[in-house]
């Protein structure tokens, strides 16, 4: 069965699906909308709207569509799509209020989609393994976690410093912006929703007051922009002539005359010290699960852009991950074992969130052209709960509290 796609917001995680969907020889995409010519070019064969209201003005046009807009926009499309009887692949967050994020569960449900938000970190081939590890009492049962998400420096400065992720009035805060992943895959992890969070953090660094001495506004004119980690030459120009993530994000031109040229006048080259950004840099939340178990969960944006990073205590044994081995550590025996799991492509989005993105596309596929949703592994129920959680922490961020997660 070959599976027609629309593409709603074909910026770089909405192209990105939609390729990998068409590179599986099992769709194609008949339909896109986006404001910007260049992204509509990108699917050069599908009917193309300036406006996804239009596409939705029609009978149904596709057997499935991909929404991938920024993420105070996803709440109108998700409901009216599902309304005409498309299945829908929905980019995380879910939308940015629990209302809205109520309001497209209930749209799916009533509506019997096939229903998948991206949280592809629990497609990788990394998660299988573990999972499997964890479910079949490799370590007993599970006690506590440690889990890190080492976001990077450069890509801290690229979204939530420079990017369209960087003020929370205008997208979101950064733990349901970033975040939501990790706190989905905990609750995978532990097959328990959480009960109660605590959590800390704010913005350290990147703030006018710890701008260099002699840095100007824009990297292309800064004198001391050689000595600073956060230069937007160093970042995006060795990545010139290739249309992939972050360079696609600045311009559809992405020769190094293109890039010069969004550095000099777009968002990007923009002085870290000298933005308009307020989501943190770091946070921390500490989880109680159902049943007990706790884990402790830290996002910082100064590390090198690496895999996540997890500990995880039981009563038979612990296991550390690094995203690409696994330790498993026998109590009973005293032995450790190593488990290499090889996943594909690096942790970032450039590199498909180490095989995630390649991973729940073939589910999504497989369980349109079945109506089969055993292979899509979180249902809206389950999404929807992930975000409560990064609500909850939120506010005991902001309040300083200890706070119930709501039901579903």
């Amino acid at each position: 069965m070959m599976i027609t796609l629309a593409v709603v917001g074909a910026g770089s995680r909405g192209t990105s699906y939609a390729r990998r969907a068409v590179q599986t020889g099992r769709a194609r995409v008949v339909a896109v909308a986006d404001p910007l010519d260049g992204r509509r070019d990108r699917f050069p064969e599908a009917e193309q709207y300036t406006d996804w209201r239009e596409l939705a003005a029609l009978p149904r046009r596709a057997d499935a569509v991909v929404i991938a807009t920024q993420d105070r926009d996803h709440v109108e499309p998700a409901v009216r799509f599902a309304e005409l009887g498309y299945d829908i692949l929905l980019e995380k967050p879910m939308a940015v209020s629990e209302d809205d994020c109520r309001k497209i569960v209930a749209a799916a449900e009533r509506s019997d989609a096939v229903f998948a938000v991206c949280h592809v970190l629990r497609y990788t081939p990394y998660t299988r393994v573990l999972k499997a590890l964890l479910d079949g009492g490799r370590i007993g049962e599970i006690v506590s976690i440690q889990h890190l998400e080492p976001v990077g420096w450069w890509h801290q400065a690229h979204s939530y410093v420079r990017g369209n992720w960087r003020r929370t009035g205008e997208s979101t805060f950064m733990l349901l912006a970033k975040s939501c992943h990790d706190l989905d895959w905990l609750v995978h992890l532990t097959g328990k929703p959480v009960t109660r969070v605590s959590s800390f953090g704010g913005l350290k660094h990147f703030r006018p007051e710890n701008r260099p001495e002699g840095a100007a506004s824009r990297c292309l004119d800064c004198h001391v922009e050689s000595a600073c980690p956060y230069s937007a030459k160093r970042i995006y120009l060795p990545l010139a002539g290739k249309d992939v993530w972050p360079v696609s994000v600045l311009t559809d031109d992405v020769s190094e005359r293109g890039i010069l040229e969004a550095l000099r006048t777009g968002p990007y080259g923009r002085c870290v010290y000298d933005c308009d950004n307020d989501v943190v840099d770091h946070q921390v939340v500490n989880l109680e699960f159902e049943g007990g178990v706790t884990a402790s969960f830290t996002m910082t944006g100064f590390t090198p852009a690496l895999h996540r990073q997890t500990r995880i205590f039981g009563t038979r044994g612990s296991i550390d991950g690094d995203g690409d081995r696994l330790t498993v550590h026998d109590f009973v025996t005293g032995c450790s074992e190593t488990v290499e799991t090889r996943p594909t492509g690096d942790p970032t989005a450039r590199g498909g969130h180490g095989g995630g993105d390649e991973a729940l596309v073939e589910a999504f596929l497989q369980a349109v052209a079945t109506r089969d949703r055993s292979s899509i592994l979180s249902s809206p129920g389950e999404s929807l709960h992930s975000h409560l959680i990064a609500w909850a922490a939120e506010r005991s961020r902001l309040n300083g509290q200890t706070v119930t997660v709501p039901g579903d």
